[in-house]
C-alpha cells in the first residue's frame, strides 16, 4: 500500500503510472478521450491485457468497434496473446453488436457480475450510449421521451431531449461500474474544436479521471502526446507526455522528465 493509503492498479505501462504516481487508484472509473489515430483503443487493450499478463487481474473488454477476432489479430502485432489468457479464464472480449442489437446495459452488468472482473474497458461509450438509447432506454429510465420533452419547457428541441435520454442511460452505467468495485477505462473520441472532453459532453463530468491523447501528423512524421486532466484520489503529472505506439504497444517517450 502506497504512503498515501491509495490502492493503485497499475497499467504496466511504465512512464504512465510514473505519472499517475503509481497507477490508477483502485475503483475510478477513468475517460481515455481522443482523435483518429491516437491509439486509444490501443492503450485500453494494453491495459486488460497487462493486467492479466503481469498482475493476473482479470479484465473484460467490450467493445462496440471490432469483434473478437479482430481484437485478438490486433494484439499480435504487439506481441500479446489474448487467447492464451481468455483460455486461462483471466480475460474476456466481449462484442456488443449495435447491428443486430440486445440490451446491452443488461449484457455488461451480467458478465461483470458472473465473472468478476477487476479491470474493465468499454470502447466506445460514443457508440455504446447512443445504441443503449435505443435498445435500453426503456429499461434504464422511468420516464418516456414525450415527459422529457415537457420537462425541457415547450420550446424545446429533440436534441435536448437526446441530451437527456444519454445522460440518464450514462448515469445508470457509470453506477453499476462503480457499485461493482471495478477500475475502467472508457474510450471515446474527442471532436476536434470542441469545449468538451468527449462526445457526449458529460463523460468527463462524472468520471473519476481523464486522460487526454492527443495526435499530429505532419508529412512522414508523427507526434502523440496525452495529458491526465484529472485523477480524483492522487496527485499526478500535470504536462503533456511524449508517447509512441511502439512494437509492444504504448511507451512513453521521456519517463526521466516526469515529476508527480
Amino acid at each position: 500500500m502506497p504512503k498515501d493509503g491509495i490502492e493503485r492498479v497499475e497499467t504496466g505501462i511504465k512512464g504512465l503510472d510514473k505519472a499517475l504516481n503509481g497507477g490508477v487508484p483502485r475503483g475510478n472509473l477513468v475517460l481515455i478521450s481522443g482523435g483518429a489515430g491516437t491509439g486509444k483503443s490501443t492503450l485500453s487493450l494494453q491495459f486488460v491485457y497487462n493486467g492479466a499478463k503481469l498482475y493476473g487481474e482479470k479484465g473484460v473488454y467490450f467493445t462496440t468497434e471490432q469483434r473478437e477476432d479482430e481484437l485478438r489479430k490486433q494484439a499480435t502485432r504487439f506481441g500479446w496473446d489474448l487467447a492464451a489468457l481468455e483460455k486461462k479464464g483471466l480475460l474476456k472480449l466481449i462484442f456488443l453488436d449495435i447491428v443486430h442489437k440486445v440490451n446491452f446495459y443488461e449484457t455488461i452488468e451480467t458478465t461483470i457480475r458472473t465473472f468478476k472482473p477487476e479491470r474493465v474497458v468499454v470502447d466506445s461509450m460514443v457508440t455504446l450510449a447512443d445504441s443503449m438509447s435505443i435498445t435500453d432506454f426503456k429499461d434504464l429510465t422511468a420516464i418516456s421521451f414525450a415527459q422529457l420533452l415537457e420537462n425541457v419547457g415547450p420550446q424545446a428541441q429533440v436534441q435536448q431531449a437526446e441530451k437527456l435520454i444519454t445522460r440518464n442511460i450514462l448515469y445508470n452505467l457509470y453506477s453499476a461500474l462503480k457499485q461493482a468495485n471495478v477500475t475502467a477505462l472508457l474510450v471515446s473520441e474527442l471532436p476536434e474544436k470542441s469545449d468538451f472532453l468527449s462526445a457526449d459532453e458529460i463523460s468527463e463530468f462524472i468520471s473519476d479521471g481523464v486522460i487526454l491523447l492527443h495526435y499530429l501528423g505532419i508529412g512522414s512524421a508523427e507526434f502523440r502526446s496525452l495529458q491526465i486532466r484529472k485523477m480524483r484520489y492522487t496527485t499526478h503529472e500535470k504536462d503533456y507526455i511524449l508517447y509512441d505506439i511502439a512494437n509492444t504497444g504504448i511507451e512513453i517517450k521521456k519517463e526521466a522528465e516526469i515529476k508527480v
